[in-house]
Parts: C-alpha cells; structure tokens; sequence
C-alpha cells in the first residue's frame, strides 16, 4: 500500500515538475501576458487592456518600424539628457518597475524628424495609418523641432500612439534593442477588443 502511495506521490511530482518547466519556458523564452497601464498607446491599446508578447520573432530578427513592442525604460544615464532643445526637461523614468509599451519609429542607422507636427524619416514624410488625421506630433527636449537624428546601431526610436499623452523618445531618446522583453502579439482582453495585433503599412517607406 505504502509504495502504491509513494508511486503515486512520485508520478505526481513528476507532472507537476514537468508543468512548472513548461509554463517557464513559455513565460522565459516564448510569450508573456501584459496589462496595458495609462494612456499612451490610445485608441489603439486603451487602459486596462490585456494582450499577449511574443519573443521568438525577435530571436530571427531586429525590430522593424511600427512594431509595438514591451521594454524596461531607460534609466537617467548617457546621452540621454546632451541635447536641449530649449523647451522644458523630461528626465527618464526613475520608477523602472513597470514596463512601458511604444511603437517603434526609427530602426538602427535611419534618419528622424519632427516638423511642423508630422514625422519625417530620411527625409520623407511617415504615413501613419495607426493615429487620426488630426493628431500631431510635437518635438520634445531630445529631439528637437526641425533637426534630424540619426538613431544608433543598437537602439531604437519608439513613440506612444497618443502622442500628446505619451513620455518617449521624442523625451528620453532611443531605447536599446536588449532592453526590449517582446512583441505585442495578441489581444485577449476584452474580448470584444481580441485579435492579432496588426502591422501598419507604411507604403514604399
């Protein structure tokens, strides 16, 4: 009766082991589940909203402009407080506990600017399908009305959807590709707001 008992115990335990290191591979290497806080991702992904990251993407390759993606933020270190644009300061985030969610911009090597209150990349200006007509886009103190940055080999540039709502790049400069912990993949709550999340199109650009 006793070894029964045990054999059961130990076939249980086995289960439960092998359960466990599936759920960490998942959540380690594969996906992980999100819950949007604020507002700067608005309309697109609201307050409060669930979805789902996925990583193995960018295990086959880097980032590319209009992916939504998770990061750690930067802290307040580097270059990201050289450049004064004459308007007031926002210094990185110091709470670094929460992961903030961004649209990336600007890959490694590209060109951007914000003019009269539309974004430019390499000079061309960037169709944003994602945000309404009406909505501009403001300079901020790192990146300065007018002017061009070039974004480095190992970072990105990201913006919020709300871009009247949204602490980024346009504050705190290009965030590095490491930093990023996964992809928006999938919408699961609510449900009525479910689906995959799309990737925009930016025509020839």
């Amino acid at each position: 009766m006793f070894r029964r008992i045990g054999a059961f115990f130990l076939d249980t335990l086995e289960v439960i082991v092998f359960a466990v290191g599936i759920f960490f591979f998942v959540y380690l290497l594969i996906m992980r589940p999100h819950k949007i806080k604020g507002a700067s991702m608005m309309p697109n992904f609201p307050d409060s909203e669930y979805l789902l990251t996925e990583k193995v993407s960018y295990y086959l390759h880097t980032p590319v402009r209009g992916d939504v993606v998770v990061f750690t933020p930067p802290s307040q270190s580097g270059d990201l407080n050289s450049i004064d644009c004459g308007v007031i300061k926002s210094t990185p985030p110091t709470d670094i506990s929460d992961e903030y969610i961004k649209r990336v911009i600007a890959v490694p090597g590209e060109r951007v600017m914000v003019r009269k209150g539309r974004v430019y990349i390499n000079g061309e200006l960037l169709k944003e399908p994602y945000i309404p007509e009406s909505v501009t886009t403001e300079a901020k103190s790192f990146l300065c009305e007018g002017q061009e940055y070039t974004v480095p080999s190992d970072k990105l540039f990201v913006m919020g959807d709300n871009r009247e709502h949204s602490s980024d790049s346009r504050y705190w400069g290009p965030i590095p590709k490491k930093s990023i912990s996964g992809r928006a993949w999938v919408i699961y709550w609510p449900v009525s707001l479910s689906g995959s999340v799309k990737s925009p199109d930016y025509g020839s650009l």
